[in-house]
């Protein structure tokens, strides 16, 4: 990280326990060096044990990841970052309408059976990542299953959670594979409007849908870090806190471009 991006991240760091007194020792290492080597992991698509000599061991890289991504620090972080970004482009900090939608990405091999499996629409054999982005393609929530899960499966579990976490949100654009029960179940429990974006038939070739291409958006940006263009984590929950890593560094350079220069 630059020093300005570092400037913006500091404060929006969670507080270790020991620093709340809540036991625990000191961290050998600054979070900075920490982060700088996860990005560079997640940016770069290398392997836990090819961490260049310049940061720290990697297994003390990888126990912080960890801890990061089993106490659910990561998408904290995230979700500081996101609220801080809105803030600066005259929003609110939580939204009231997002996007939501799917990717069919392929998996390594040490991706095991129980959490891989064939989408038969897109003819990839991996996992699926099915995410909720704001109208600023921010992320709202993300969940990695099986790439054999059904969208509106998926769906009721993700929208219930990004439900649970942002209470003001009202509405939610889909495209046509989101029809049927979902729509009415959305409504029912969580008083939310699941809204069909459909594409006309006479359309031919490429065309940019109302607000749906947002979201297509947001996966071109995680298509940007290496480590994302192909599943290479062993557990659905690190494929996640991969993605919200990858995120922490579009809006920390985003927030530093916004910002004026001093002198």
């Amino acid at each position: 990280m630059t020093e300005a991006e570092w400037a913006v991240v500091r404060p929006l760091l969670p507080v270790p326990g020991w620093l709340r007194g809540r036991g625990g020792q000191p961290e050998a290492y600054c979070h900075r060096a920490m982060l700088d080597a996860i990005r560079y992991l997640v940016d770069n698509g290398i392997k836990w044990r090819a961490m260049p000599a310049d940061f720290p061991p990697w297994d003390r890289v990888y126990a912080f990841f960890r801890r990061w991504r089993d106490h659910v620090l990561v998408r904290e972080f995230h979700d500081r970052l996101r609220g801080r970004v809105r803030q600066e482009a005259g929003r609110d900090a939580e939204p009231t309408a997002g996007v939501i939608d799917s990717q069919s990405v392929k998996a390594d091999a040490v991706v095991g059976a129980d959490s891989r499996g064939f989408d038969g629409g897109k003819l990839v054999n991996g996992r699926k990542r099915h995410v909720v982005v704001d109208t600023f393609g921010l992320l709202l929530g993300v969940m990695v299953t099986a790439a054999d899960i059904g969208d509106r499966a998926a769906a009721k579990v993700l929208v219930a959670q990004v439900a649970d976490a942002h209470h003001r949100l009202e509405l939610i654009w889909a495209d046509g594979g989101y029809t049927g029960s979902l729509v009415e179940y959305s409504l029912a429990a969580f008083a939310l409007v699941l809204a069909i974006v459909r594409r006309s038939d006479d359309m031919r070739g490429f065309v940019v849908l109302p607000k749906r291409w947002i979201v297509e958006r947001f996966f071109a940006h995680l298509m940007r870090s290496r480590r994302l263009v192909r599943d290479f984590e062993r557990r659905t929950t690190s494929a996640e806190a991969m993605v919200y890593w990858s995120m922490t560094m579009v809006m920390t350079r985003r927030l530093t471009r916004s910002r004026p220069a001093r002198g």
